[in-house]
């Protein structure tokens, strides 16, 4: 019998990873992080889920982070040019579904899971309660929320960056 995957078991550590790769260009992360300065031949590491929830975690009220400022995190903590914005993407949504799972459960979870946007300032549809939920929380801790076509996006989110 199978039985559904909760989102702590999807957080929970996977087998293998760390892993570092050689960057090729049919990566479908590649695009990405050759934006970020790497190119083919780079080394690029896939981590743990885990990893990408302690970045989230660390950051601040009043500060922000893109997926861009964890995956160069991720890179420099590896002493590579890339991390995988693919599976940290993926993992920075597990991560607040987690978040809002262990609290529906009464337990603990203290990730400012909102504060991390998508690598160019928008929200994330895939956060628990979509772009809705993710604005208001935004918007009670002071940012400015701008619509831009079916999505939403911090104001200036670039000047709350968390630092490299």
């Amino acid at each position: 019998m199978y039985s559904k995957k909760t989102w702590q078991d999807k957080m929970a550590g996977k087998n293998g990873v760390p892993k570092i790769l050689t960057l090729e260009k049919k990566f479908p992360c590649f695009n990405t992080v050759s934006k970020m300065g790497a190119k083919e031949g780079d080394k690029c590491v896939l981590v743990n889920p885990k990893e990408v929830e302690e970045i989230m975690m660390s950051v601040p009220k009043g500060k922000l982070a893109t997926l861009k400022e964890i995956s160069l995190k991720l890179a420099k903590k590896y002493n590579v040019k890339a991390c995988c914005t693919l599976t940290a993407g993926i993992f920075t949504m597990i991560a607040a579904n987690t978040s809002e799972e262990m609290k529906s459960l009464g337990k603990e979870n203290n990730n400012p899971y909102w504060r991390t946007l998508k690598i160019d300032g928008y929200l994330n549809p895939k956060y628990p309660g979509g772009q809705e939920a993710q604005k208001k929380l935004l918007e009670i801790e002071g940012f400015t929320i701008i619509k831009k076509g079916k999505n939403y996006k911090v104001s200036d989110f670039e000047k709350y960056l968390i630092k490299i």
